[in-house]
């Protein structure tokens, strides 16, 4: 049953809230953009997975999220990463620091196709060792094949739960995967714990095709289980 004092309580909360704006403020502030992509400021991950000879596939990725120990992972289909997870590989989801942008920029040229995707903006020039190519080194996974990039200072050990093509069909996978192990730094731990010191993690930020990483924090949540220290 809808509760119509409740609705009519907060229909004049708005309207309070609206006649409260400046209204002598004309300046118009926003402006209908189109951009040409929406990369808004989110995390590089390096995906490792695993080839149809076994061996690891590397390639960068900036669509992800997660909640609790879920992760969803979103690519175009055609890379060799889309098809190694349609095949049924798990996945390593490496996440490099800041000092990494510029091999993770050279291997954003690389495939592990045998040929270039066509009108792929990255070249993706042909490549079966990328570890090599661009200067990281593997070391083996604990519970799934794909190997690990020693360099990445937190990697996530992710078994893959499914696989799908998008709903609105524009040729984007769309990879939910569950974090069964998760490998840290131990410079990046708070001492004692297994949190990760958000002042001592550095993440490679992709922001509308920039790299970047974090400034200076500006406050914390009230749920943080890693407060700072009071002065």
């Amino acid at each position: 049953m809808i509760d119509n004092d409740c609705v009519a309580n907060r229909t004049s909360a708005t309207n309070r809230a609206i006649d409260a704006i400046d209204t002598n403020d004309t300046s118009d502030t926003h402006r209908t953009i189109a951009p040409s992509i929406l990369y808004y400021s989110t995390s590089v991950a390096l995906l490792s997975t695993t080839n149809p000879d076994g061996s690891t596939n590397l390639a960068p990725m900036s669509s992800s999220w997660a909640l609790g120990d879920a992760i969803v992972l979103g690519m175009a289909l055609g890379s060799r990463t889309a098809s190694n997870l349609e095949a049924g590989s798990d996945v390593v989801v490496n996440l490099p620091d800041a000092g990494l942008w510029r091999q993770v920029e050279t291997l954003g040229d690389l495939t592990g196709n045998a040929e270039a995707r066509p009108g792929h903006q990255h070249g993706a020039a042909p490549c079966h060792d990328k570890f090599a190519a661009v200067g990281f080194t593997s070391e083996p996974s604990e519970l799934i094949c794909p190997e690990r990039v020693s360099q990445c200072p937190l990697q996530l050990e992710c078994r893959t739960v499914s696989v799908e093509h998008d709903a609105l069909r524009d040729g984007f996978l769309i990879v939910q995967a569950r974090v069964i192990r998760v490998h840290a730094d131990a410079s990046l731990i708070v001492p004692g714990t297994d949190h990760i010191d958000p002042k001592r993690w550095k993440p490679l930020i992709y922001n509308f095709r920039h790299y970047f990483t974090l400034g200076g924090q500006l406050g914390e949540s009230r749920i943080s289980e890693t407060p700072a220290p009071q002065r």
